[in-house]
């Protein structure tokens, strides 16, 4: 073999391992594709329904209310460089800096617990929102949030307390309460009321100084807005899907469970968007590969957030894009973006 068949063969090796390096090694990427979409009126995976109504009449509904997803890398996994030039130039995805997605120095774990924190209080609010459109009383009371492990309140309160009195003085928020144990003293003893799911306890915490200031009284927990109604409402969804832009499809489904009449008549209707207790819809991520995901599924309406507008530009669809900001905007629109003879139409993007 001559010295140039040689060099040539040893450069080809070269060439061709780093290429191989190049194209197997992991790159800080994450990328976005259509994900599954669930229908909220219908069955879990484990075959019960998703919404599971009690201490309330409700209504029989026809169609389908469609939660959308997104399917992202894993924060457990990672993307080649060849699979992010696929999805870059594919339609409907799109490849995103790691770091905007999974926060630097969190684990798989921890994203997890994060994204189910993100679906409980999704589930939670759209709950209050519903009931509350559809006329149903709520009260808002200070809530237990966290209880710390070494603190005096530990075995005592419970995240989700709702407190009703503080040495039999009634308290409406979560300032009340902190106020009425300052204002008690250190080693002193605090009797509090809540209500804990439907039943009424009373528990006697003895209080101590602050972390941060020993002077300070405090029982090792902290609270936040809760609220009280009458209705038990649970919502089964599929425990692999966390975040909180499911928010606003829980709230109709809800809403239109328990309230008279057939909010969709039959048809299927998509869409995303956050939810807060007091119905106003937020933006959320990956909205065209959501109204990707709702057209493959045979949506005819889709919820847009007003804030996500502008991200669909570009975006073709046969569906009916309809642009809202609260609860009630979505159920007023619907009648419009189903009925084509309607004169009127609905917000659109």
């Amino acid at each position: 073999m001559t010295r140039q068949t040689w060099t040539a063969v040893v450069s080809s090796v070269v060439f061709i391992a780093l290429a191989a390096v190049i194209a197997f090694a992991p790159i800080p990427f994450v990328a976005w594709t259509p994900g599954t979409t669930y229908n909220v009126l219908g069955a879990g995976t484990d075959g019960a329904p998703v919404i599971q109504i009690s201490g309330i009449p409700t209504y029989k509904t026809t169609g389908e209310i469609r939660m959308t997803t997104v399917s992202q890398t894993r924060a457990d996994a990672a993307l080649s460089l060849p699979e992010a030039l696929f999805d870059y130039v594919m339609p409907n995805r799109d490849v995103l800096p790691r770091d905007l997605i999974y926060a630097p120095g969190k684990s798989a774990s921890q994203v997890a617990d994060d994204e189910k924190t993100l679906m409980d209080t999704a589930q939670f609010d759209a709950i209050v929102a519903a009931l509350r459109e559809a006329g149903q009383p709520v009260q808002e009371l200070p809530m237990v949030t966290s209880v710390r492990v070494s603190g005096p309140a530990n075995d005592k309160l419970q995240p989700g307390d709702l407190i009703l009195m503080v040495d039999n003085v009634a308290v409406t928020s979560s300032d009340d309460v902190v106020a009425r144990i300052k204002q008690k003293g250190v080693g002193q003893k605090v009797v509090i009321q809540l209500q804990r799911q439907n039943a009424r306890l009373s528990v006697t915490i003895d209080t101590v100084g602050s972390s941060s200031d020993g002077r300070v009284a405090t029982i090792g927990a902290n609270f936040d807005t809760g609220y009280s109604y009458a209705p038990s409402i649970k919502l089964n969804i599929d425990p692999s899907v966390g975040g909180g832009s499911g928010g606003l499809m829980m709230a109709l489904a809800i809403y239109d469970r328990i309230t008279p009449g057939d909010l969709i008549g039959g048809s299927v209707v998509a869409g995303t968007g956050t939810i807060s207790a007091t119905g106003i819809v937020g933006a959320i991520g990956g909205i065209q590969e959501k109204i990707a995901g709702a057209q493959a599924a045979g949506a005819k309406v889709f919820f847009v957030p007003a804030d996500n507008c502008q991200d669909t530009i570009g975006v073709t669809s046969t569906m009916t894009l309809v642009k809202v900001s609260t609860l009630k905007e979505a159920i007023d629109a619907l009648p419009l973006a189903l009925d084509p003879h309607s004169s009127q139409r609905p917000p659109a993007c």
